[in-house]
Order: structure tokens, then sequence, then C-alpha cells
């Protein structure tokens, strides 16, 4: 396959970017997209040229690490496929395909294909845990917990945080990664305890990391490579809602002494 790359080149993010065409020749379809790049890399420092730079990990579409738009599109042309597991016979002899970073404030550029997600890392660290202690592993079913609830909450708990939610909201919103970490914990006996402040906190965290509000568009669900549904935005703002009204009350009842 013959293919003419338009790809994103930009060496900071203070740094004025553009698109850089690239011809590439001998392109096997059985290659994954990012093999592809790996090739135009050989290419590249063989002629001595900076190689582009695009994040990666496991290439078993798990981690999250990758991901970058493909013609416009989060992740490529197929659904529920990250960058990793997309392969080259899905395009054609002669494309031209443009690759491009994850835009979003949030998502600072490092260089050319490569983004900041530590954003993501705050939210989950702003209340994604238990603090309460665990012990030793316990028996798997002394906790009986209907399996439709297992189900939902492992559902949740595929997300893999790779951004492609956030780089396909037109507002860069990062709600359907918020709901997902909070429900697979909030589904569980486990996380009840803390169930109210774990969404206070996110959701908090999320805003202050300057994400754009939800407006349920719905572009963040055909965009994400796990299939995270919708449906966890509107349980997070039910858990949200809920958590705010209980912690106005507990203001009113401080207010009355």
């Amino acid at each position: 396959m013959k293919l003419t790359l338009r790809i994103w080149r930009q060496p900071n993010g203070q740094s004025q970017g553009k698109l850089v065409e690239y011809k590439l020749d001998g392109v096997n379809p059985d290659m994954s997209f990012l093999e592809m790049l790996d090739e135009l890399n050989e290419k590249l420092i063989q002629e001595r040229q900076d190689p582009v730079a695009f994040d990666s990990d496991c290439r078993e579409g798990i981690c999250g690490t990758c991901g970058c738009m493909v013609n416009g599109i989060a992740h490529g042309p197929l659904p529920s496929t990250t960058i990793c597991q997309l392969h080259m016979r899905h395009f054609k002899d002669g494309d031209i395909i443009t690759v491009e970073p994850f835009r979003a404030k949030a998502f600072p550029l490092v260089k050319d294909l490569v983004i900041n997600r530590d954003a993501f890392d705050r939210i989950i660290q702003a209340g994604g845990f238990i603090s309460a202690r665990t012990g030793s592993a316990p028996e798997a079913n002394s906790t009986r917990i209907p399996k439709d609830t297992v189900d939902r909450a492992m559902d949740a708990a595929t997300c893999i945080g790779c951004g492609a939610c956030v780089a396909a909201c037109p507002n860069a919103s990062a709600m359907l990664f918020t709901a997902a970490k909070v429900s697979h914990l909030g589904f569980l006996p486990q996380g009840q305890p803390e169930r109210k402040r774990r969404a206070l906190r996110m959701v908090n965290q999320m805003d202050l990391e300057e994400f754009g509000g939800c407006t349920n568009i719905g572009e963040c669900e055909a965009a994400c490579p796990k299939d995270i549904s919708l449906d966890f935005i509107a349980r997070l703002n039910r858990d949200f809602l809920n958590a705010s009204l209980t912690q106005c009350d507990k203001s009113k009842e401080s207010n009355t002494f």
C-alpha cells in the first residue's frame, strides 16, 4: 500500500505546530496503525529527520496510553477500537490520512501527537479509591452481589482513561470518564461508605481541571473504544445531586446552632 500521511508536528506546547506531509510506500495491510508509524519513524531516522512522537505502551487496547485523531475521528474510523488495534487493512491504497493529537485545554500538548493526561490522574486521586482497610483477600462468595450489579460495575471499570471521550466532545467534557470511575465503585458494597463524597470530590476536581460541561451530545459514547454507556453519566448526575443536597442539609443543620 502507498499512503500519504499528513501528521501534526509540534516540538512543544509553546511552539507553533503544523501538518507535515509524508509519503510511505510498502505498507503491509496487516500492520497496526502504530506499527505503520514505527515504519515511518524508521524512514525518518534513516533520513536524519526527527521521528514522530506518539504515545503507546501495551499495544493490546488495555492501557489507555495511545490515542490520536485519525481523519478527525478519535482512534480512527473503526468503532470500539483503540488506535493500537486499528489495522491498515481498514484503509485503501492511495489514501490520504490526517493524524492529529487529542485537543483539549485540560490535555496540554507535549510534542507532536503526545498529550499530557495528568488531569485524569488527579480526578481519580480526588476520590477514586476507598480508604477502608480491606485486610486479607476475603472469600469471593462471602459478600453476595447480584450478577447484573457486578456486570454493570465491570462495564464501568473497562474504561481505560485514553481520553477519546474528551477529544470527541465539542465541549471537551470529561463526564463519561468521571462517570465510569465513580460508578464502578458506586455499584459495589465496598464503595458505598464514600459514595457521596467520591462523587462530589471527583466532579469538583473535573471542574478544576477546566474540562468543558456535558450537554449530552453523545460523541463521547460513540468514540469510546470500550463502549462506555451514557447511562453512567445519568448515574453520576444522580449521585452528585444527592450528595450536594445532603451536604446542603448538613450545612443548614450546623447553622442552626
